[in-house]
């Protein structure tokens, strides 16, 4: 560990800097009446879509084509298996509460004694690999200016694994300590046991790269550690950088002039604002941190996600050193449980038990793609400590947005591999130590990954049913719009009231679209392969990025097409169920608006200006 201060240097420019004004929108205000009613109308989707799952299984399958209906049935009953868990992870809401920040140390622990009525002792990392030393530079002059309000100790730290003298040099001129180590073995994680090893707070901030901090993040984290159970607090991400889009009129007026803004003006005037090229990777995560993550935190399961969260190294290395014992432990019963003598087993186990504790290390940060999930999970099942966690929904940082499909294919494989392994390998579903509420909250985590397997099948469903007539249900009746109608209705009520203040159509959107990648994923895990720990690209990827989406540019042909052609037979008169065609033609449509926007993404470019700022 080396501590530099010299002049720095003048700041280089980024594309980013357009956006050095944006403020970060506020947490959604917790409502006990919205609240109730969405309890409400939430059982009752539950009991309509119990009915309809019932009915399909019991009532409707086509008899006649029972390798297509049975298929078709099953996947509505894994979606509606995930809906359950979804609505159990919105279920519950509690309003937003910053807590005062503690003065001492000796305010966060259980038991404190003399030495520990003292200032706090933080830590701030900054683990990077290739980034631009520049871009890092951006984020310690940010970290820099931390405040709080009583006496503290705050320490800056850059964790290099590039070992690079650029990144050496950035360190000298502002006056933080360069961390950095001979191998890059366990990757990130193992970048941050090597900085964990050479430092002393008491809590750690982790930051990407270019994660910004406000200078409020301590000031409105810190107070959660006032319980002494409290692990770690993760704040939202949010991504300033997030392309805004034009207007409607003014993107028809660059082609048509005058005519064309008063036509998208018109438009805007009765649908509302409609902005082309706004969010076009479906990057901003309020949804998932002010909606899934927040609402998991009354029953403690609200998981660690990297950037942007405060740690009690206490809590990090406890669960690392009984992870360790445990590993060691469980090693050894392996070649010693059949061993009859006791006096032999005894003898043999304290042998192997040293060996074993010379060769195996400590990792405070599991080695893992997804080291934080699988850190949070090893914490939450602790059952001697009770290890808490906590979502504080202020924004207390800023980060940067991948920028082209390439980079933003990278990061979802990234969080998709490594949910679906640490799910093969050491499932949080039958962890000894999670509570049942924390085993459904992981639970549903994992399963949204999963349900690539039965996306396809709705995506191609009612493509074969134009193609071939042949139907997944005994009629398109009245029977079946009096089962279906009213869950689907009233599933859209019941998520529009829980998820009001967040957008809900990017999500169900991206959770269909993103089926490829997951199904990747899914094999990748599978097989057995490792999934790989690719950094994510700061700098705009240039190419031709359509291939990453011929998936989804395929479902929009053929459903295309499979409308175009049951329309012309049905003309003809060769096509004679006039409510099946009409249905399935409505779903290929909402299949079709789903993949639109990521096929779009593979073609979109920043404007102009930004182009220029990013060359």
């Amino acid at each position: 560990m080396e501590v530099f201060s010299v002049e720095p240097r003048r700041r280089k420019k980024f594309y980013f800097d357009r956006y050095e004004h944006r403020t970060p929108p506020p947490p959604i205000p917790y409502s006990a009446k919205r609240e109730m009613l969405w309890q409400f109308l939430a059982t009752i989707n539950l009991v309509l879509g119990g009915w309809y799952i019932y009915w399909r299984w019991a009532a409707s399958l086509n008899p006649d084509a029972l390798w297509f209906a049975i298929p078709l049935a099953w996947a509505e009953t894994m979606a509606f298996i995930g809906l359950i868990l979804f609505t159990f992870n919105l279920w519950k809401d509690q309003p937003v509460t910053i807590p005062p920040p503690p003065r001492t140390y000796a305010e966060c622990i259980r038991d404190p004694r003399p030495e520990d009525h003292r200032p706090l002792n933080v830590d701030v990392f900054f683990p990077t690999y290739d980034e631009d030393p520049e871009l890092v530079r951006l984020s310690i002059l940010d970290a820099k200016k931390i405040r709080y309000p009583y006496p503290i100790h705050i320490t800056i730290h850059v964790l290099d694994d590039g070992r690079r003298e650029e990144m050496k040099q950035v360190a000298m001129e502002e006056g933080v300590n360069y961390i950095t180590r001979e191998n890059n073995i366990g990757f990130k994680a193992g970048n941050l046991r090597n900085a964990m090893e050479q430092t002393y707070g008491d809590f750690i901030v982790i930051c990407d790269a270019d994660t910004r901090p406000f200078p409020t993040i301590l000031e409105h984290t810190l107070g959660f550690f006032r319980d002494p159970d409290m692990a770690w607090v993760q704040t939202p991400q949010w991504f300033y950088d997030i392309p805004e889009g034009k207007h409607l009129r003014f993107v028809l007026q660059k082609y048509l002039k005058k005519p064309g803004y008063w036509i998208g003006a018109a438009i805007e005037k009765i649908f509302g604002p409609i902005k082309i090229g706004e969010d076009p990777f479906v990057n901003d995560p309020k949804m998932f941190y002010d909606m899934i993550q927040r609402r998991r935190n009354w029953c403690n399961a609200s998981f660690c996600c990297g950037a942007g969260s405060v740690h009690r190294r206490e809590a990090v290395m406890e669960a690392a050193l009984k992870t360790y014992a445990d590993a060691v432990d469980g090693f050894v019963r392996k070649f010693t449980d059949e061993v009859l003598d006791e006096q032999i087993r005894a003898d043999l186990e304290e042998v192997m038990k040293q060996q074993l504790a010379l060769e195996t290390e400590i990792t405070p940060y599991k080695f893992h793609v997804s080291e934080d999930i699988y850190t949070s999970i090893v914490l939450h099942s602790d059952p001697e400590r009770n290890w808490k966690s906590w979502l504080q929904p202020l924004v207390e940082s800023k980060m940067l947005s991948p920028q082209d499909l390439y980079s933003w294919a990278v990061q979802r494989f990234k969080y998709a591999g490594g949910t679906l392994d640490i799910a093969r390998r050491d499932n949080p579903i039958f962890k000894k130590g999670l509570t049942i509420p924390q085993k459904l909250m992981y639970g549903m985590t994992i399963w949204s990954y999963l349900g690539a397997l039965w996306n396809v099948i709705f995506l191609f469903s009612p493509v074969f049913f134009l193609f071939t007539g042949i139907s997944p249900v005994s009629a398109y009746s009245m029977e079946f719009y009096k089962h279906i109608l009213p869950f689907l209705i009233m599933n859209e009520i019941a998520f529009m009231v829980g998820t009001w203040g967040a957008k809900t159509w990017d999500g169900k959107a991206s959770y269909l679209s993103f089926f490829p990648i997951n199904l990747r994923a899914i094999w990748t895990v599978l097989k057995g392969e490792r999934i790989k720990f690719p950094v994510t690209p700061k700098d705009r990827q240039e190419g031709n990025f359509f291939h990453l989406v011929i998936p989804q540019f395929l479902v929009m042909v053929l459903s295309a097409a499979g409308i175009i052609y049951a329309l012309i037979r049905y003309k003809l008169g060769y096509f004679d169920n006039l409510s099946g065609l009409l249905a399935n033609t409505f779903w290929c449509i909402n299949n079709m608006m789903a993949m639109f926007p990521i096929v779009r993404a593979a073609f979109w470019k920043p404007d102009d200006e930004m182009a220029a700022e990013m060359a």
